[in-house]
């Protein structure tokens, strides 16, 4: 066995390639889903060298199958000569019919979103995790920073206590 490829591989053999910092601060996530993606050989290159970007995505349900919109894999210069790849493309999301159909109950009569929340390889494969989401108001937003804020403060006066002590 190679030590180097262990070593960088960590515990599980699990690595992230992107995650979706801003999605936290938007939603509110009730459930999260682990689901496959189907990719073309350019994007799992570009993948590898950890161009990828799930800013802007979202996952819609359509003709009884799920979908990834608006995330953005950059291509490698070097990925391939015949291939013209297109960045934010549109890639079926890998889940079980149970699953989808779950799912649609939710998202169609409950109101929620399905917005991807990190990306990572497991076993080999690509697997993206999507969090069964509501957008929150704008108080709500605030309201989540305030007590963020006042969390900061009672660390900071636990150990200042516990340095005094």
């Amino acid at each position: 066995m190679n030590k180097k490829k262990d070593d960088k591989k960590g515990a599980k053999g699990d690595s992230t390639i992107a995650l979706n910092k801003r999605a936290k601060h938007e939603y509110r996530f009730d459930e999260r889903i682990e689901a496959g993606l189907a990719l073309e050989g350019w994007e799992v290159k570009a993948l590898r060298a950890g161009r990828c970007n799930l800013g802007d995505g979202y996952a819609i349900l359509k003709g009884g199958e799920m979908f990834l919109f608006g995330a953005q894999i950059v291509p490698l210069s070097s990925a391939s000569t015949h291939v013209f790849p297109e960045e934010r493309r549109t890639r079926k999301l890998l889940l079980h019919r149970r699953e989808i159909d779950r799912l649609v109950g939710q998202v169609e009569r409950k109101g929620y979103t399905l917005i991807p929340t990190a990306m990572y390889w497991k076993n080999n494969r690509v697997k993206i995790e999507l969090g069964l989401a509501q957008g929150k108001k704008e108080h709500d937003k605030r309201d989540d920073l305030k007590e963020r804020e006042w969390e900061r403060e009672k660390a900071r006066v636990m150990r200042a206590k516990n340095r005094d002590a």
